[in-house]
Formats: C-alpha cells, structure tokens, sequence
C-alpha cells in the first residue's frame, strides 16, 4: 500500500489558492488511475485504487492546512503504513512559481501544515514533492499569499501540476529515487533560463 496525501484547504473559497497546490496535483493523479477522491473517512475524502498492480491510496486532507498531521497520522495508523511508504505533494514559497522538488524526507521549512505533520507523527522520512508558489512581494501578508489565487503564473502553475502528479506516478511504480532523478532535473533546467 502507498498512500499519496495531497495538502489543501477544503472549501470553495480556497480552491484555487497557493496553499492548495498539492490537491491540484493530486486531482490529476487521480484522474490517471481512474479514483474518485470523495470518500469521507480520516478526517480526510479518500479515494482507493492500482497503480501498475499496487494498492494506492489518494488523501485530501480536510482538517485546513494547518492541522494537516491529524489526518496524516490517521492515514498511517488506517492502513498500518509508514512515512517512508507516504508521499506528500504540498506547495512551498520557497521555491519559484512553477518550480517542482522531489525529496526523500526532510523538515518542514515555513510551512505550518508540514510543521503540523511532523509534531503529530513525530516523523521527518515522508517523501516529498513540494511545487513551487513563490513568496509573496513585500506589500503582500504570507496567509493572503498562500490564500490567494495564481493570476498571471496559471499556466506555468499548470504545468508544475502535471509535472507532480507525473513524478507522484513514477514514486508509485518505481520509488523515489528515480522519480528525483528524473523529474528534480527539470528544475535545474528552468533555473537555466
């Protein structure tokens, strides 16, 4: 069993802010395995399904960011998993608009839902991939930031959507090594421009 936890906000309000970048990727990779995230269960909506004959399991978080460990700890205890066997997809201001990043754990940087993770869990070894949303200009406050929607960084938003749920399916099939080695040089190639 492999369980992918996308972070977000529930609410129609925050569907398509900052913070919920990992439910956008998370969606497309629903979409590619055929599951309906829509089960309600772990203080999460939860969808189940295959993936190259393995069990997947895809969580949205309903608890709002920043209490996103309470339903991370509800998923390892459910499906007696551990960390290292859950990928996260979340979003990060430390990283450029449209930018992905690929880890195999690590601590939670400025982000208070990975905070919350890691003090509910007591564990760093989840796997990552974390899409880049910028950080907000200096007239901008960090939770309207991450609240507010992409504006003129839509498109290249779209497609570090589709580039997460792409790495995401290669975590799935083939671990996280080759999804960082296959998908962290992308980032390297846009730095370049």
């Amino acid at each position: 069993m492999i369980a992918i936890i996308g972070l977000g906000n529930p609410g129609a309000a925050y569907e398509n802010s900052r913070h919920n970048a990992g439910w956008k990727a998370l969606d497309l990779l629903a979409k590619k395995y055929g599951v309906s995230i829509s089960r309600p269960r772990l203080k999460a909506l939860v969808g189940e399904g295959l993936a190259d004959g393995k069990r997947v399991v895809l969580v949205k978080p309903q608890t709002y960011m920043n209490l996103s460990g309470e339903s991370v700890a509800e998923v390892l205890r459910w499906y007696k998993i551990e960390p290292e066997q859950t990928l996260i997809i979340s979003d990060d201001i430390d990283l450029q608009p449209g930018t992905v990043r690929i880890r195999p754990h690590g601590g939670a940087g400025t982000h208070n839902g990975w905070r919350n993770i890691l003090a509910v869990t007591g564990s760093d070894r989840f796997p990552r991939i974390r899409i880049g949303v910028g950080a907000p200009p200096p007239q901008w406050d960090l939770k309207d930031w991450v609240l507010a929607g992409f504006g003129e960084q839509q498109a290249a938003m779209d497609e570090a959507f589709a580039l997460a749920a792409d790495a995401a399916d290669c975590f799935v099939r083939s671990g996280i090594d080759l999804a960082m080695n296959r998908y962290n040089k992308r980032e390297h190639a846009q730095d370049a421009l």
